[in-house]
C-alpha cells in the first residue's frame, strides 16, 4: 500500500493537488482528525485493492491536534508502516498575493496581516516540512507544471529530489528578477539589436540564435556556466534547496539573453534525460524555462 500524507502551507496548492491525485487513482480523504490517521491506516492495509493508494490532507485545520501528528507518524515508523510525506510550499510574497487576489483570510492571522498567519503556520507545520520526503514549492509553478511534478513521484516512481531549476532570461532594463539564485550578465556578446532585420524578432527566431551563437565567446560562457549548474545541483540537493532561479540578462532581455538561455536549458534537459536513464544518480530535478521580458517594447517605429 502507498499512504500519502499531503500538507504543506495554505495558499500552495494542496487542495489541486489532492484533486490531482485522486485523478491518479488515489482514494483521497481531506482534513481527516488526526487521532483517526492510525485507524485509517490499519483499514486501508487490510481493505481491498480500491484502497492500496491513499491521500490524506493534514494540515492546520487540524488545530490544537496537529502537534499529535509527530506522534503518529514515530508511531507508524516504529511498527514498520511506510508513510510517504509531501509538502507544498510557497514563498511568501507569492501566498500573500494569492490570498489578496482570492480574498480570503489566512486560518491563523486571528484579525492580523496575512504574513503574521504565515509565519504561524510555518511554525506549526516546521516538523512536518522537516521529515518530508517530498518538497515541492509552487511559489513559480503553473498548475499543469505541478501535475506533471505529481506524476512523476506518485505515477511514474521517479526519484524525486525536491530541487525545482527555472532558467529565466530577462532585461537589465527592467531590473533584476528579484527571486534570482543566481545573474550572468550576457551584455558581453554583440548586440542584434543593431543588426538591420533582427531588431523586431527574439531569441526563440533562428536568424537571432544564428547570430548570437557564431561567437565562440558564447560556447565558451555556456560550457563554463553548464560546468558551473552541474556542479551545483547535487550540492543544493544535498543542502535543502527547493528552488535555484538562474537568471540570464542583456539588455532588453528578448535577443541575447533569451538564446542563452534557451540553451542553457536545452544542455540541462539532456543532463537530467541522461540521468533519469542511469537511476540513482544525484542529478534528477525538475526544470522549466521562462522569458519575462521578451514580449516587452515589441512595437517599434
Amino acid at each position: 500500500m502507498r499512504f500519502v500524507i499531503l500538507t504543506g502551507i495554505s495558499g500552495a496548492g494542496k487542495s489541486t493537488a489532492l484533486k490531482m491525485m485522486e485523478d491518479m487513482g488515489y482514494y483521497c480523504v481531506d482534513n481527516l482528525p488526526i487521532p483517526l490517521v492510525e485507524r485509517f491506516y490499519e483499514l486501508s492495509d487490510n481493505a481491498s485493492a480500491e484502497l492500496q493508494k491513499v491521500a490524506v490532507g493534514i494540515d492546520v485545520r487540524n488545530g490544537q491536534n496537529l502537534s499529535e501528528m509527530q506522534d503518529v507518524l514515530m508511531r507508524l515508523h516504529a511498527e514498520g508502516r511506510k508513510c510517504e510525506i509531501l509538502f507544498l510550499d510557497s514563498d511568501d510574497p507569492v501566498l500573500v498575493k494569492r490570498y489578496k487576489e482570492t480574498r480570503r483570510s489566512h486560518p491563523l492571522a486571528q484579525g492580523e496581516r496575512v504574513d503574521k498567519g504565515i509565519g504561524r503556520e510555518r511554525e506549526q507545520l516546521r516538523f512536518l516540512k522537516e521529515n518530508a520526503d517530498y518538497i515541492i514549492d509552487t511559489s513559480r509553478l503553473l498548475t499543469r507544471e505541478l501535475k506533471v511534478e505529481l506524476e512523476k513521484i506518485f505515477v511514474n516512481n521517479k526519484e524525486y529530489k525536491n530541487l525545482f531549476v527555472t532558467v529565466l532570461s530577462f532585461g537589465f532594463k527592467y531590473g533584476i528578477p528579484a527571486d534570482s539564485d543566481l545573474v550572468f550578465d550576457v551584455r558581453f556578446l554583440p548586440n542584434p539589436y543593431y543588426v538591420e532585420g533582427l531588431r523586431l524578432k527574439n531569441g526563440n527566431d533562428k536568424e537571432i540564435q544564428d547570430f548570437v551563437l557564431q561567437y565562440e565567446e558564447a560556447h565558451e560562457f555556456l560550457n563554463k556556466l553548464e560546468d558551473m549548474i552541474r556542479f551545483l545541483i547535487p550540492n543544493y540537493i544535498a543542502e535543502g534547496k527547493n528552488q535555484l532561479v538562474i537568471s540570464i540578462g542583456c539588455t532588453g532581455g528578448k535577443h541575447r539573453s533569451v538564446t542563452l538561455a534557451n540553451e542553457l536549458y536545452q544542455r540541462l534537459s539532456k543532463e537530467s534525460a541522461d540521468v533519469e536513464s542511469n537511476k540513482g544518480s544525484m542529478l534528477n530535478y525538475g526544470l522549466k524555462i521562462e522569458h519575462r521580458d521578451i514580449l516587452k517594447d515589441t512595437q517599434h517605429k
